[in-house]
C-alpha cells in the first residue's frame, strides 16, 4: 500500500498514525529541538538509550502524551552472535519509562546471517507478549530485506534510500505491496555528501529541504528519519514538508546530482 498523504500517513499494516519525518537522536538534538519538534508535529522518535537529553525530554512528555508518541528503538547487531533482546528490550523499557515500544528494532544487520531464524522469532515473541506493538529491523542488505517483506516476516523495516542509492527502488519497494510493512529510511542527505558539489561538478548543489523531499516522494516510503543537531537545522527539514513532493523537473534534478555523488563515491554502494 502507498502513502496518500505528503505530511501524515498510517505506518503500514502497524496502524501507528505517523508524521512522515521522524526525529533521530544520532546527533544529540538536545531538549529545544525536540520540543519544537513535537509541536511542528512530528510524533515518530529513534532513540537508543546513549542520547541522555532525549531520553529525558521523551521521559517528560510521556507522562502526558505518552499514547500521541511512536517510539522506536531497538538492540544492535555487534557482529557477536545471537543477543539477548529481552534484556535490551527491558533496559529500554526502563530508560523511558515507559511500559511498552511501538517499534522494536534488531539494528545494523548487514549479512542474512546476523539475522537468525532465532532472532525473529525472539522479537515476535515479544510482540504476542504485548510489551512491543510492532517488530522490525534495520538492514543494509537490500535484497535480503526484500527477501523477508515479501515473506510478511516483520512489521517494520529501517533502510537507506537517498537520491544517490536508490538500489530499494528495485530490490525493496516491489516486495512491500502484499503485506504492507512500515517502512522507514534514513540518510536522506547521504551523510550531507548530497549537499556538497562533487569534484568538477558545476551548477545548483540541492538543499536539505530536497533531498527530503526527494524520499518523501516516493509513496512506497511511509516515513523518512532527520537527525537535526539543532533547531535551525530541524527548521530547514520541516521545510520538505511544507514544499510538498518534488516536480518532475526536481527529480530529474536530484537523480542526476545522485548519479554524480554515487559516481564520485562508489564505495559506499
Amino acid at each position: 500500500m502507498e502513502t496518500t498523504d505528503f505530511t501524515r500517513t498510517l505506518l503500514g499494516s502497524t496502524g501507528m498514525p505517523v508524521c512522515r519525518l521522524g526525529l533521530s537522536a544520532t546527533y544529540r538534538p538536545g531538549k529545544k529541538t525536540i520540543r519544537q519538534a513535537l509541536d511542528a508535529g512530528i510524533n515518530y522518535f529513534f532513540a537508543y538509550g546513549i542520547d541522555g537529553q532525549m531520553v529525558r525530554t521523551l521521559r517528560e512528555v510521556f507522562a502526558s502524551r505518552r499514547e500521541h508518541c511512536v517510539l522506536a528503538t531497538g538492540a544492535y547487531n555487534l557482529g557477536f552472535g545471537h543477543l539477548n533482546l529481552r534484556r535490551t528490550l527491558e533496559k529500554r523499557l526502563r530508560q523511558f519509562r515507559t511500559d511498552y515500544i511501538d517499534v522494536f528494532l534488531f539494528l545494523g544487520v548487514t549479512k542474512e546471517k546476523h539475522f537468525p531464524p532465532a532472532t525473529r522469532e525472539e522479537l515476535c515473541r515479544l510482540r504476542e507478549e504485548g510489551v512491543v506493538r510492532a517488530v522490525g529491523m534495520s538492514c543494509h542488505d537490500r535484497r535480503f530485506a526484500g527477501r523477508l517483506a515479501a515473506e510478511g516476516a516483520l512489521d517494520v523495516f529501517m533502510i537507506r534510500y537517498n537520491a544517490a542509492h536508490r538500489g530499494a527502488e528495485q530490490e525493496i519497494f516491489p516486495h512491500l505491496t502484499t503485506h504492507n510493512p512500515g517502512l522507514v529510511s534514513y540518510t536522506a542527505t547521504r551523510w550531507r555528501a548530497l549537499l556538497r558539489r562533487p569534484k568538477g561538478g558545476e551548477g545548483p548543489v540541492p538543499t536539505a529541504a530536497q533531498c527530503y523531499r526527494f524520499v518523501l516522494s516516493n509513496p512506497q516510503v511511509h516515513l523518512c528519519m532527520c537527525a537535526p543537531s539543532n533547531p535551525a537545522q530541524l527548521a530547514e527539514n520541516l521545510e520538505a514538508l511544507r514544499q510538498g513532493p518534488l516536480s518532475p523537473e526536481e527529480m530529474d534534478f536530484m537523480r542526476r546530482f545522485g548519479d554524480a555523488v554515487h559516481a564520485e563515491q562508489r564505495w559506499f554502494m
